[in-house]
């Protein structure tokens, strides 16, 4: 997983993701800007270069020839749309590596037959299915059960609906939303994903095309779980077996944006900088919490870490723990 800073050149560019010399093509490419007010940008190797979604709204899929147009061997290229490639301007691209551009092949592992592109050693796969209005299963061709799943129709206005371990599959919480957790056994048809498939059911009532994002854990890699605030400047420490390079938390029983922070934009502790999925908002600075060699700790006592405030994560690793260096 590589957190990937640029600075905008008003044309086109091509985009290392290097970490520590090693690039990869990516299959999922999440880009925001980190100095104005523009929306997120997600694009994925399975809908295909010049196709976008934006996490903080809930408009249908665009297509632009000026957003990104192809992922690289070593990154990803893009042309010279104001949201992602602005003079001047700096952008921070978050990138995932699934199993390469879907050629041939469909996964009929679930009730309902799905295109995927699968890591199964990085524990991620990008997913995309025409949605039943029936229960029904999709399969998301991981091998594991993932613990982080987000949906969203593509073809029409949807909200991004997330599944979370520590959430529950009668629950789900929103990534365009500032809202906490809620109750919808029909969504997830109250039962957990498995090693093969996870589940949608009837609150899904169109028959549309559809697309999901799997990440399920990895020792050294990733990470999915939850923690309790303290409301002090000595907050929780949170043990995830390896130094992040990527967090995302929500709070689940208040209102409050998603955030995410990344070592490639703080890489010194305290770290800082915030981007919020459900806001085009740019780049914030509170002091938040410490990137640690095994972890994270929280270093505020309000931001994310309110007194008896529940709050679920996901994390990435930089390196597995044995590369890791301390800071």
């Amino acid at each position: 997983m590589a957190a990937t800073l640029y600075t905008g050149n008003g044309s086109t560019q091509s985009v290392s993701n290097a970490v520590n010399t090693v690039s990869f093509q990516p299959d999922l490419v999440w880009t925001k800007s980190r100095s104005a007010a523009t929306g997120h940008q997600l694009a994925d190797s399975v809908r295909g270069a010049t196709k976008y979604l934006q996490s903080n709204n809930t408009n249908a899929e665009g297509t632009d020839v000026t957003v990104l147009t192809a992922f690289n061997s070593g990154g990803f290229s893009i042309g010279n749309d104001a949201g992602i490639n602005t003079s001047a301007a700096t952008y921070v691209g978050w990138n995932w590596k699934a199993g390469g551009t879907v050629t041939a092949g469909n996964n009929t592992a679930g009730t309902i037959t799905s295109t995927v592109s699968a890591n199964t050693t990085a524990g991620f796969s990008v997913v995309k299915y025409t949605t039943s209005t029936t229960n029904s299963t999709v399969g998301h061709g991981l091998g594991v059960a993932p613990s982080m799943v987000i949906v969203r129709y593509i073809g029409t206005v949807s909200n991004w609906f997330v599944y979370h371990t520590s959430v529950g599959a009668g629950n789900y919480v929103m990534l365009n939303s500032t809202n906490g957790q809620a109750a919808l056994s029909t969504l997830w048809n109250n039962t957990a994903p498995t090693n093969s498939v996870f589940s949608v059911g009837t609150a899904w009532t169109a028959a549309v095309d559809t697309i999901a994002y799997c990440w399920a854990p990895v020792a050294g890699y990733s990470a999915f779980g939850s923690y309790t605030g303290n409301g002090s400047t000595d907050g929780p420490f949170i043990y995830t077996g390896f130094r992040p390079r990527w967090i995302m938390i929500k709070r689940m029983d208040a209102i409050q944006s998603w955030a995410i922070w990344d070592t490639s934009r703080d890489s010194v502790n305290v770290v800082s900088l915030q981007l919020y999925p459900n806001l085009s908002s740019a780049e914030n600075s509170y002091l938040t919490m410490d990137i640690v060699s095994n972890g994270f700790k929280s270093r505020s006592a309000t931001e994310y870490n309110t007194s008896g405030g529940t709050y679920i994560y996901a994390a990435f690793a930089e390196n597995p723990l044995k590369y890791a260096n301390a800071r």
